[in-house]
Formats: C-alpha cells, structure tokens, sequence
C-alpha cells in the first residue's frame, strides 16, 4: 500500500497521512488486510505499481475516471477479487498473464484506454464467475473469442467491445449464451465484424444489441424467441432482405435502428410504442419514401419524442458558437429558436464521448424523462439519434443554473439573491426530487444533485434538471449497489464508501445545497483553508452557536431577526440532512414540510389570491380550472397519489405546457 501511495499523486481531499493504509480514505480493512481500494473519478494521477500483486484479500478496486498512466500491471493471483474497474484512464499496454488466477473476477472494465493492440488472452477462462466483460474503446485486436460461451461464463451476462479493431464473424459460442448486453459496434479496423448475424436467433436471453459501424450480411433473423430484446442497433452493415414480422411483433422492443443497409420489401410497420430509424442506404426496390416517415430523418412514430438532426441544425443555426448555453462533461448546451420564437435548450453530446459510460446516461435521461414529469423537474422535449449525433431538446430557462446566481453573480452582472428567492428555490427542488422519490409511479434517486443542476425560469421558480445518472430503485429493496458516481462534495459517505444508494443519498446533496444557499459559499472550496475547504465540516464547526453560525451566513442577504429565524430553521433542516448515517436523514416530504411553512410567511394576504391566478369570479368553472393549470404549470392530472399529502400540497403532477411552435416539429411522449 505505501508502494502505491508512492507511485500515485493524490489530490488534497483525499487523505492517506495516516502510518495504517487501513485508516485511509477510501480504503477498507477486514482483520487488518486490504479488501477494497476505491479512488475512481478523484482527478488521481501517476502510475500502478508491480506490488498490486501483494494485496492478495483485495476484493474491489476501483480507479475509474482518473489520469493515470503507464502500463497496467499484472493482477495475475489476486483470487479473492471480485470487481475491476480501471476504464477512462490512459494506461499504454496489458500484461499477457493480467487475468490469471482471478477465480473470483465478476466485474471488469478496461474501456477508453489507450492499450497497445491487445487480444483477449485465455487467461480470462480462469474468470469462471465472470458476469461483465468491458472494453470498449481499448485497441482490442482479433476475433472474438470462442470462449465466451454458457459453459465458461454461465454467469455472463454484458460483453462490451465497442470501437475497438476486432474482425472475423461472431462466434459460434455465443448459442445458448446467457448474455443480456452485447455491444460490438463500431469497429475500427479494414475488415471490421463481418458474416451472418443468424446467431442472435439463438442468444434468447439479449435485451440490447449494438452491432452498427461493421460489415456483417445476409439476412436479419427470425428473432421470436428473444422475449426481451429492446434495443437492437444494426445500421450500416450490409445486411439484405426483408425485416421480419418476428421482430415487428417483438412485445418488448423499444428502439430499433435499420437505416444504411440493403434491406429490402415494404416499410416495416413497426407499433406505435417503438422508435424507429429506417433511414437510406438501401437499393432502388427498398422502402418506399412516398410515406414522410422514412428518408434521412428519423421515424417520427405517433407517441414517441424523435427530433430529426436537420431540424435541430435550423433551430441552432448550425450550433453556432452565438448561441452556446454552457458546456460540460456531457458536451455543449445551445439556445435554440422555432420559426415562431419559441426557445429551446438542446444539449449536443461531444463526438469523443460517445462511449459507454456517455450512451449510458444518454439512454437513462431519455429514459427517466419519458416517465416523470413535474413542474419543477426540467422537461424533456425530445431527442435524436443521427450518426454519433446524440442530442436531448428541453424546455429552455432562461435564467440559467442556480450556481451563476450563487456563486458567480457579479461577473455575470446580476443581484445576489435575496433570502426569500433562495427559500422559494429551495423549497422548488425539494418538491422537484419528493416527486422522484415517492410520488412518482416507481422511486428514481437523482444521485447529481447540486447547484449547476438546478435551472430558473424567468419568474426564477427552479427545475431539477440533468437526469443522465439517475437510477431506479428496484421494488421492494432499500438500497442499489451502482458504480459510483456524482460529484465529489455532494456525495452521501456511505455511498462513496460502499457504492450503495439509497434515496437519501439525495437528500444527503440537498442538506449541502442549503448551507450553499445559506453561506454562498461552494461545497467544495480549494482557496479555503485546509479546515475549511468541506463545506459541510466547515458549517456544522460554525453552527455549534450563534455568534460563529451569523459569521457563516452569505454577507449579501439582508438580515432582521425574522430572516434570521428562517435561516435557522433551514440551518437545522440542512444539518439533518447531512447527518453521516442515512437512517438519521429525513425523507424529502419532512423537507417540503419545514421549507413550505417558512414560504407561507411571505406570501401575499389571502384577499388577493384571485389576482394572482387571474380568476374572474364570473368565469365558469372549467374556465376556471382552466386558468388555474395554465398559472401552476398543469396540463393533466397524474394517477401517482400519495397518501401523504405536504403541507397542503397536491401530489398532482404537472406537465409543463409544450410551446405553440413544437407543433410542426416534435410529438410529445404521449401524443399531445
């Protein structure tokens, strides 16, 4: 372990001073040997070194979405290891020997590295407990192997080798295979993936396949017996005939993508609750285009959310620099105006992420969306898939992110927040993530929860925003163990610790999002000092009395004894929510209680309510109603209930109202 630290460069937050590796942050112990080490997406850099080989009871190790360098080690005799994950960093080149005696290996990803060519050596037959394999992106060489079949990997259940230079058809072990994932699109070399796909008639368990980008040829087969396939990707292949019924028929297909083959016979008629993409490429006696559902653009079936890439180019201007939003890890956000000045944000993913972990967050926002709407989660107005195109259109907020008007507000020229803008806001979110946890038909955990994901109108009023890490929680479990993931200050300990989420991982960010809203300052802030660089260490230190917890509060909010009453109660509700212990947090409802009753108090005496929602009191009552929906965001009433009613809240759930000039251009999720 000193080896390690030696040979790693480790960033501040994270602390291995202590004479005991068993005492080190994100390292854990069982009777004084190493069984975890888990310091991905920490910006760590340096090199592995050759003595990994003598943790011999390491059971996860996790070094994901770092900087690292060098050539990996061998890993050959650690049995006892379970999980790998070395993915997204720039290791140069993999030992022959690497998977040698890993008896216990269930999980590994090796994606996005820049490997000297490798092939996928037999070793890895020593991985009989082997359920998913990874690497995308990682100059893999060859043929696939044979290997991968049911009697070694009963247990398999995701192969992932996308863009990598791989040639050669697919092997015959795949029959019977139990695999769930398969992901080989993309290859890079001269030869590519090449031969039949009659295999996957046989693979009766897959429920996604990404076989796009190669040369494979013959016909689609019969696919009846693949009772849960949902996605299924074979465009730009050379694949002929005609598509057939067995797959159109396919109950649980969702996505299929056929465009820039030979196919051949009369459009598919696939049902309403499928997206299709049919697109060009084929020969003159192929689909007929008479139909302004085929042809370049994507399918538009009637209850689905597909944006053609020409209509996003128009309404972008070419996604011209002008008209850029903000950036980040995803890719570029534009602005984006309709013929009628309807305007909308479009998120563009950057063309070099589009890998695994990007198409996977891509999918789960798409996802996510399509299932949840509420008036204060930002809504998804469509999508589209063009090429290595993967573009989300949203509803536009004007206002941008809460952390320009937390923390940058003077270099973009705007005023500090008052306190009753920040309760207002606050209270938006908490309602924005109650819906995701229990109001909504299943429980979603957001897991990013922070500032730059909090979006404001125009009126200022917050939409959570940024779904691409969500995850639903399986029924009837308390928790769901996940590759970690978020944003380092906002995460919950136990879920940094072990990778378990529960909703009050959650809450847990919205606590740090408060003491933000309080002292306008970062949850993370490297010009502090050393003491005081964790926000939430920092403000449960000055919280202890109420000369240090005054001194806390942002010196821009204007304090009387009544704001200063208010910023307590929010003070006690954000500590709870930061307790170290999930089972100590409240549930977001307690949160919309307390910050509900704190928003009562400054709203407008009662007599001029019927002003506000601009009620005639000769209006008759849908017309009423009617201009009630239309001031709260409502336009239809969701079935998802609750018994649990905050604060004299309505669990009705509101769809925001789609602009006029979506009309010519985009269908709704459900046809409206």
């Amino acid at each position: 372990m000193q080896a390690l630290k030696k040979s790693l460069k480790l960033p501040s937050s994270l602390d291995w001073s202590n004479s005991d590796p068993c005492n080190w942050k994100q390292v854990q112990c069982i009777s004084g040997r190493v069984t975890r080490i888990q310091i991905g997406s920490l910006s760590v850099s340096g090199t592995l070194p050759p003595d990994i080989q003598n943790l011999t009871s390491l059971q996860k190790f996790e070094v994901m979405n770092n900087k690292l360098t060098g050539n990996l080690p061998s890993f050959a005799g650690l049995s006892q290891l379970q999980t790998l994950l070395l993915h997204h960093n720039n290791f140069s080149s993999i030992p022959s020997d690497f998977f040698s005696g890993m008896t216990s290996l269930q999980v590994i990803d090796l994606s996005y590295n820049s490997f000297l060519p490798w092939e996928i050596p037999d070793s890895l037959l020593n991985a009989t407990a082997l359920k998913n394999f990874s690497a995308n992106g990682a100059n893999v060489v060859g043929k696939i192997p044979d290997f991968f079949n049911a009697d070694n990997f009963p247990g398999m259940v995701e192969l992932q080798l996308a863009m990598n230079n791989l040639e050669g058809g697919l092997p015959s072990g795949f029959v019977g295979s139990p695999l769930q994932s398969l992901w080989l699109n993309g290859q890079n070399g001269e030869t590519k993936l090449n031969g039949t796909i009659e295999v996957l008639a046989k693979m009766t368990q897959l429920g996604e396949v990404w076989l796009h980008g190669n040369q494979f040829s013959g016909p689609i087969p019969e696919l009846s017996n693949l009772k849960n396939l949902w996605f299924l990707s074979l465009r730009d292949n050379q694949l002929t005939g005609v598509v057939p019924d067995s797959l159109l028929k396919l109950p649980s297909l969702k996505f299929v993508n056929l465009t820039n083959n030979l196919l051949q016979g009369p459009t598919p008629a696939f049902g309403s609750s499928v997206t299709v993409d049919i697109g060009t490429g084929a020969s003159s006696e192929t689909y007929s285009q008479s139909s302004g559902r085929t042809g370049d653009v994507h399918v538009v079936e009637a209850r689905n959310m597909v944006i053609s890439i020409q209509v996003l180019r128009n309404v972008t201007n070419n996604f011209s620099e002008e008209n850029v939003l903000g950036r980040g890890g995803f890719g570029t956000v534009y602005k984006g105006e309709l013929h009628d000045g309807t305007k909308i944000a479009v998120k563009r993913m950057e063309s070099s992420v589009v890998s695994e972990k990007g198409m996977t967050e891509f999918k789960s926002e798409i996802a996510v969306l399509t299932k949840v709407r509420h008036r204060h989660l930002v809504a998804l107005l469509g999508y589209c898939l063009d090429g290595n195109e993967r573009l989300l259109v949203y509803e536009y907020m004007p206002q941008g992110t809460l952390s320009k008007h937390l923390f940058h507000w003077k270099e973009e020229g705007l005023k500090p927040l008052e306190w009753t803008r920040r309760l207002t806001i606050a209270l938006d979110v908490a309602r924005g993530v109650e819906y995701l946890h229990s109001l909504a038909h299943q429980t979603f955990i957001h897991r990013d929860l922070k500032p730059s994901n909090i979006l404001l109108g125009d009126d200022m009023r917050a939409k959570v925003a940024d779904f691409g890490l969500v995850r639903l929680a399986p029924e009837g479990k308390g928790s769901i163990e996940t590759c970690l993931a978020g944003t380092f200050g906002y995460l919950a300990p136990e879920y940094a610790v072990t990778g378990r989420v529960t909703t009050k991982v959650d809450v847990f960010s919205f606590g740090v999002i408060l003491m933000e809203m309080i002292t306008g300052r970062k949850a993370l802030d490297e010009t502090q000092l050393e003491d005081s660089v964790h926000l939430v260490t920092w403000f449960r230190r000055m919280h202890l009395n109420k000369e240090t917890f005054r001194k806390a509060i942002d010196p821009v909010i204007d304090i009387d004894e009544e704001t200063l009453g208010s910023i307590s109660t929010v003070a006690e509700l954000a500590g709870h929510c930061c307790a170290r212990e999930p089972y100590q947090r409240p549930d977001m409802g307690h949160a919309v209680n307390v910050l509900s009753s704190l928003v009562e108090l400054w709203k407008p005496a009662e007599p001029d309510s019927e002003d506000i929602y601009g009620i005639d009191l000769d209006m008759t009552l849908p017309q009423a109603l009617k201009k009630w929906q239309e001031f709260e965001g409502v336009s239809n009433l969701d079935e998802s209930s609750s018994s649990y009613l905050p604060s004299g809240e309505s669990t009705q759930t509101s769809i925001p109202t789609r602009p006029s000039g979506f009309a010519s251009s985009f269908t709704s999720a459900d046809g409206r």
